[in-house]
């Protein structure tokens, strides 16, 4: 049924929405872009491809019988949650405020009917709800013929946020928008003349730079580890590598908005995802799907330039990934080794841009240093639930009691990468790069030092996010760097 009746509890004060001659005159509230920050379509598509892809994509299908088949079909698929949607305050307020006038408030939306009744149920302040079912799309005209059969023309108030509104504001009595467009707010004022448009917050520079986690584009400058330790010291390696930076970075962007789509659920109820841009709607899920393709796209063409077999590498690590966001970041053990594998993947592209081939003690230096700081990841986050008293992570199959063994590992392979180091330092391939080669052995304990220090600060609460974004941001990892560097350069020189 594309229409139902609900009852409620409120009982009528005052008129409080605007100055009316009949105090019963309903209001009818569109759900997607309006009362909530967010669209149902998408974020079901994004749910359902997050937890079976191969559904998700088999959905598509539906299209053939219509969008409201493809809504109906998304439902069915995605598991929905009404409780933690970026609901619009300003909105929920006019509805509060009409409740209290004793008004009736209709939802009305062109998502599918299973998802309308939800939100109208969680929320608990609509007289009744319209929503799409699987053969019909509540949207534009029909949405407007439903609500003239049900109150006549001119016989409700209506807020809305887009085109497809203007058929309905056109039969309104008055009109009430938010977050339009320029275009829509043009024809709205020419329709209605004294249409209220609600303060919005446009996305700010803050906000973009925070959905394409440019404070994460630090990790690709793993790519210049190879130019260093083989000492090549050439514009045109250094041209490359910096190119590969720049591919690398746009297509970790595109991966993180495609994360952020595929986790919007989990995001909302975690203690501090919960303010990532797309979780609390600061900017608007079409757009990120939309930026998605073009960064993708770019970071490709610069990947192809640098050389066929750069661009190979970077298909690569976009499959693994994707993978890792669909997949492999819910299989114990198996998300931390992806991360160290996406980690060691950088310093290997690096070698590819500017065309040396690595050394097999870099390889191995690496992949136990970064399997260590994913499992640092790991800790901090199962420790920050732990102090705060929730339950084990449903997004990961980690549980708070695996803290302790969670720990080990991640000192055990730190501990081996320095091993790692120190065989590499005995072996005859160092006497070819550097001229005293002892020197290098300083590095043992410092990096000793680091390892156990990066342990103990995430022991200690002082690491709750990603160990490499607190290590650039930390004094004394900033001057273990240094001092690192300081060595190789004595050694080689």
């Amino acid at each position: 049924m594309p229409f139902q009746e609900v009852s409620v509890t409120s009982a009528p004060t005052s008129v409080l929405l605007r100055d009316v001659s009949v105090i019963a005159t309903p209001l009818v509230v569109d759900l997607d872009g309006t009362l909530i920050k967010s669209d149902l379509l998408l974020e079901t598509f994004f749910d359902a491809a997050g937890q079976h892809p191969l559904q998700a994509i088999g959905a598509i299908g539906a299209l053939g019988h219509g969008k409201a088949a493809l809504k109906a079909r998304l439902a069915s698929i995605s598991s929905f949650d009404p409780e933690f949607l970026p609901y619009d305050p300003a909105v929920i307020s006019i509805i509060e405020e009409a409740r209290q006038a004793g008004r009736p408030v209709y939802l009305a939306s062109a998502s599918n009917e299973q998802l309308v009744k939800s939100v109208a149920d969680h929320l608990g302040l609509f007289d009744g709800w319209m929503g799409s079912d699987s053969e019909r799309n509540l949207s534009g005209r029909r949405k407007a013929d439903l609500l003239v059969e049900k109150f006549g023309a001119h016989g409700f108030d209506y807020i809305g946020n887009d085109k497809a509104d203007l058929d309905v504001w056109q039969v309104a009595a008055s009109a009430i928008a938010v977050r339009t467009s320029a275009r829509t707010r043009h024809a709205l004022d020419k329709m209605h003349s004294h249409a209220v448009h609600l303060p919005e917050r446009t996305p700010t520079l803050k906000s973009w730079l925070r959905l394409l986690r440019v404070h994460q584009y630090v990790k690709n400058g793993l790519l210049l580890v190879p130019l260093m330790t083989a000492h090549l010291f050439q514009l045109t390696a250094l041209v490359h590598a910096l190119l590969g930076i720049v591919a690398f970075s746009l297509c970790a962007s595109s991966v993180y908005l495609l994360n952020d789509l595929v986790d919007l659920r989990s995001d909302r109820s975690h203690t501090t995802k919960h303010l990532r841009p797309l979780a609390c709607g600061a900017i608007p899920l079409g757009q990120a799907v939309a930026l998605m393709p073009v960064l993708l796209a770019t970071s490709m063409a610069i990947g192809w330039f640098v050389s066929p077999a750069f661009f190979a590498v970077l298909c690569g690590y976009y499959a693994l990934t994707t993978a890792y966001s669909f997949v492999l970041k819910r299989k114990m053990l198996v998300d931390v080794v992806t991360l160290a594998a996406l980690y060691s993947i950088r310093v290997i592209a690096g070698g590819v841009a500017i065309d040396v081939v690595l050394s097999e003690w870099l390889l191995g230096f690496s992949m136990f240093i970064f399997m260590s700081l994913a499992l640092i990841k790991r800790y901090a986050e199962l420790a920050v639930r732990l102090d705060l008293g929730l339950s084990d992570p449903t997004n990961r199959n980690y549980k708070i009691g695996d803290l302790q063994i969670v720990a080990t590992m991640a000192t055990v392979c730190g501990f081996n990468a320095v091993t790692v180091l120190a065989l590499y330092i005995s072996s005859p391939a160092v006497h070819v790069l550097y001229r005293e080669p002892r020197v290098l052995w300083l590095m043992c304990p410092v990096i000793m030092y680091w390892t156990g220090r990066m342990m103990l600060m995430t022991h200690r609460r002082f690491v709750t996010e990603d160990p490499i974004i607190f290590a650039v941001r930390d004094r004394v990892s900033l001057l273990t760097l240094g001092t690192c560097f300081t060595i190789l350069v004595a050694a080689y020189l």
